[in-house]
């Protein structure tokens, strides 16, 4: 069994343009979406049940940045988007595996993150031929009638199985075989687990330099991509190419086009001011208690893994070295996630900076947006929505480490693209620090490039997208059709697949 499910313990070319600051009006954000299931019960919602685990924070945080994006659009494209969407997002190995290992699937991958030979391991078997058919083999021996549970339960009552979502996403690598043999199952009334599948299944990628074989599925029916090298992935896995979608990962709302908000109309502002008033650092450091310095973040993740206390030492003793010898002052930011002993063990009285640089030690924070707009150099692990959110910031990066395979891609994406480097010693991430502080050209030149590669639509592009999907399945079923067709919709910048009407 435990080599049966190898693969499990995984996590998970436009040109520059400017673009305006999206204009929106404020709304409340709740666990899943803006409605309640009494608020709903009266109203006509579209719903879609988002596929994903907790096996690294990535996972998460594009699906909560996809429901926040199907708000956002109804708020502020009523006339495409009149119909409000409801998003069921479930951790589906926790919530719902059997028994060990399916449901310790975030405490195993944290286990095997912080052992990254044993991740290389299962991750390279799981990449097999043998791996890959052993994992389909056990999941759907074990876990097909626990998972159906989940797919047929009620949106909006996950404790009542009398209406299923109109649609399912996935935002995970093991998140596509299973659920697509549960949904033919399903909408042919038992009949076949192959075939008669009508309710829509999406794959949103949530890797981003390289990926798991496991998330390319052929039997779906778009498969959203962000770069050429995950394309091909899809494609070496028979995803035809007219079933990817490439535009870039889905993306926490605080980098969405810059992240500003205001609701006053284009023609009274000016579109120069509004982008320097976005990316003022100096006005973003006061609003954090920060001083106005060269800012070096450190940045540890969510679990503030990734040897974050060895990291800030090296770099502040570098910047300490530097301020004395330039007589200069510098700044330094340590976000630690959740990693409370690290957060202690950095902050005075533990550790004494001395008095030429300026330290500010974080916990857990939500305005990683901020933070990086506030900075100038980054250091963090490899992961694929950092790297995104820091090229959307135009900050240049220096990765401390990565998951083998997974996140091993992601080096050369930053490399190529001219927007940051891999150093694998904490006195190599320092001497790196001190260099680029030594050529602000360098810098600069860095800081262009990273917003070359960004993709801050990318979140609302892909929800336009499911938004129309969900809506045809909508109309379909209320057509009351039983069985599938094929149209274009609407002027989308893809062409969607219409539905029919399933059982549900």
């Amino acid at each position: 069994l435990s080599v049966g499910v190898a693969t499990a313990f995984q996590p998970s070319t436009v040109s520059r343009q400017v673009l305006r600051p999206i204009k929106t009006q404020a709304y409340k954000q709740s666990s899943t979406s803006l409605l309640s299931s009494s608020a709903a019960a009266d109203e006509d919602v579209a719903t879609i049940q988002i596929l994903m685990s907790d096996t690294g924070g990535g996972h998460r945080a594009s699906a909560n940045a996809l429901r926040d994006a199907f708000n956002v659009l109804h708020e502020t494209e009523p006339d495409r988007f009149p119909m409000k969407i409801h998003c069921d997002i479930v951790d589906i190995y926790t919530d719902y595996g059997p028994f060990f290992p399916y449901n310790e699937y975030v405490a195993l991958y944290k286990i095997m993150a912080e052992y990254s030979f044993l991740w290389k391991f299962f991750y390279e078997f799981g990449s097999t031929p043998l791996g890959l058919w052993l994992n389909e083999f056990m999941l759907e021996l074990t876990c097909f009638e626990p998972f159906q549970e989940c797919l047929t339960r009620n949106p909006f009552d996950s404790s009542k199985s009398d209406k299923r979502a109109d649609m399912i996403v996935s935002v995970h690598p093991l998140c596509q075989d299973l659920p697509l043999k549960i949904l033919s199952s399903l909408d042919s009334n038992g009949a076949s687990r192959s075939e008669g599948r009508v309710t829509p299944f999406v794959t949103v990628v949530t890797d981003l330099g390289g990926a798991h074989p496991t998330w390319f599925n052929e039997g779906v029916d778009k498969c959203y991509v962000p770069s050429d090298v995950l394309k091909n992935a899809a494609m070496d896995r028979q995803v035809k190419e007219d079933q990817i979608v490439q535009y870039g990962l889905p993306i926490r709302r605080g980098f969405w086009r810059f992240g500003a908000d205001y609701t006053g109309s284009p023609e009274e502002q000016d579109e120069a001011t509004e982008l320097e008033g976005v990316h003022h650092k100096p006005t973003i450091r006061e609003s954090l208690g920060l001083k106005d310095l060269t800012t070096v973040l450190i940045v540890g993740g969510g679990d503030g893994m990734g040897g974050i206390i060895a990291q800030a030492q090296a770099v502040g003793e570098k910047l300490q070295s530097l301020a004395v010898s330039k007589n200069e002052s510098y700044q330094m930011v340590v976000v630690c996630g959740n990693n409370k002993a690290a957060q202690s063990t950095l902050s005075p009285p533990q550790t004494n900076w001395g008095s030429n640089i300026e330290v500010s030690v974080q916990g857990f924070v939500n305005n990683m947006d901020e933070y990086m707009r506030a900075s100038d150099i980054l250091i963090t692990k490899a992961g694929p929505g950092t790297i995104a959110e820091a090229s959307i910031c135009g900050l240049p990066c220096i990765l401390s480490s990565f998951l083998p395979g997974q996140e091993e891609g992601n080096v050369p994406y930053v490399e190529e693209n001219g927007f940051g480097t891999y150093k694998g010693s904490v006195d190599g991430m320092a001497e790196t620090v001190q260099e680029w502080l030594a050529s602000p050209s360098k810098l600069e030149q860095m800081r262009e490039n990273a917003l070359v590669a960004a993709r801050p639509d990318a979140t609302l592009d892909i929800a336009r997208d499911l938004a129309d999907m969900v809506y045809v399945r909508r109309e379909e079923l209320k057509k009351g059709g039983g069985t599938s067709s094929k149209k274009d919709i609407g002027q989308s910048k893809t062409k969607t697949i219409a539905y029919g009407m399933g059982p549900f």
